[in-house]
């Protein structure tokens, strides 16, 4: 399955220098709402999903993507204003669901809460995968992974790239200054088997395409 991650220049060119992603905590996520989709009018709903969120952060992380390249938003907003990089993956199915987006928060016992062996798998999925409508823009899909060892010059988590994190494309945004040069360069021996491009915003749509003039990318 191809999906794709907006960095910026400096994280994305150490990315792939140093054949890694980060993995996002949960505490750190932009959403305030990441995992608090559940209806929580309740007090002790409330109490207890706050303890299992908590305990959740510190387990388990998770590595974000989308299923699209060419939404200008996602440019703008994570990948510093087209400034940056787009890196496509071949990731296996399985390791990564779907992000519903919805306008409901979702209904959940106490007793699932207080006991998460007790949640069943839709609404468990449900906790970990639906986030508000207004970012369906994102078109995310994401995979939960276990928090292991800190690196120790940045204290972050990252996933080592992988059979089952494949870098596959490197789409260097429109208003960016990298060259070939130094894609191919950070790229080392993985540069014959991994696509580079440049995007341009498009003419007739409200979309980052292909840059297919090549004299206008050093």
């Amino acid at each position: 399955m191809r999906v794709y991650h907006f960095v910026n220049e400096q994280f994305g060119m150490d990315d792939l220098r140093r054949r890694r992603l980060k993995i996002a905590t949960i505490n750190e996520l932009n959403d305030p709402f990441e995992l608090f989709a559940v209806y929580l009018g309740n007090p002790a709903i409330r109490r207890a999903f706050r303890k299992m969120k908590e305990e959740l952060s510190r387990q388990r992380g998770l590595l974000y993507f989308s299923r699209d390249w060419r939404n200008p938003v996602q440019w703008s907003h994570y990948a510093d204003g087209h400034r940056g990089l787009c890196l496509g993956f071949d990731v296996p199915g399985e390791t990564v669901g779907p992000v519903t987006y919805s306008e409901k928060r979702i209904a959940a016992k106490i007793d699932q809460l207080t006991a998460p062996r007790l949640l069943n798998e839709a609404t468990a999925k449900s906790l970990l995968f639906t986030k508000f409508s207004h970012w369906r823009y994102e078109n995310e899909v994401r995979g939960f992974v276990t928090l292991e060892d800190r690196d120790p010059d940045t204290s972050l988590y990252f996933a080592e790239f992988s059979d089952r994190l494949k870098v596959r494309d490197v789409i260097v945004g429109a208003a960016s200054t990298i060259t070939r040069a130094q894609i191919r360069d950070a790229l080392g021996e993985l540069a014959s088997s991994v696509s580079v491009w440049k995007a341009r915003l498009g003419f007739r749509s409200f979309r980052v395409v292909r840059q297919n003039n090549e004299r206008l990318w050093a």
